[in-house]
């Protein structure tokens, strides 16, 4: 198991994180314009790996878009941006977000922390701790939190990301599929452009 080390956030970062995300889907939604990430805080100058999501509040509530990456050379600010007009836009979950869909939406942020290569993923992955991404089939990725709020099991957290990525379950037993975790801070709001926690 080898690890990297990435950046460490505070609430008033993360919370700033998750406005940068909440800006740039509106900015791009709205505008069709990418944001800029302005006057940053020192930690979005740190190169590393970010997830954004995006969930509707209507009705059962449903995710409605996620994208970013566990690594990246771009500076965090810009990361963020991407990553959320990335999970606003069509690519995402099959359907581009509308400006009416605004006020029912909250955003969250991963912010990836530690990158860990394992050649043991059910052993090393810890639920809750670790997000989980499969290099093979078409790529897949997921939030640690996820397992969590779905009551998952180690092995059915594993088995959901090798279906995102478009493989059979179990796949991550494969020699040729690379299973990597990764650490990362989540903050979201609690409500659509709502207070802001950090999970």
């Amino acid at each position: 198991m080898s690890q990297g080390q990435g950046v460490n956030l505070s609430y008033e970062d993360g919370a700033r994180a998750v406005e940068l995300a909440r800006e740039s889907v509106e900015s791009y939604v709205e505008h069709g314009q990418r944001e800029q990430p302005g006057s940053m805080r020192e930690s979005f100058y740190e190169r590393t790996g970010a997830f954004v999501r995006l969930e509707s509040t209507r009705g059962r509530g449903s995710l409605r878009g996620c994208a970013g990456g566990y690594r990246s050379g771009e500076q965090l600010g810009h990361v963020i941006v991407d990553a959320a007009i990335e999970a606003a836009s069509e690519d995402s979950c099959g359907s581009e977000i509308s400006p009416s869909e605004l006020p029912n939406l909250t955003v969250s942020v991963c912010v990836v922390r530690n990158v860990i290569l394992t050649d043991d993923p059910l052993a090393d992955l810890e639920l809750g701790t670790h997000g989980v991404a499969i290099d093979g089939g078409e790529g897949g990725w997921l939030y640690p939190t996820v397992p969590v709020e779905h009551g998952w099991s180690a092995r059915e957290y594993l088995d959901r990301t090798c279906r995102k990525a478009k493989l059979a379950p179990n796949s991550w037993q494969d020699d040729d599929v690379v299973v990597t975790l990764f650490e990362g801070q989540v903050f979201r709001e609690r409500e659509a452009d709502g207070s802001i926690e950090e999970l």
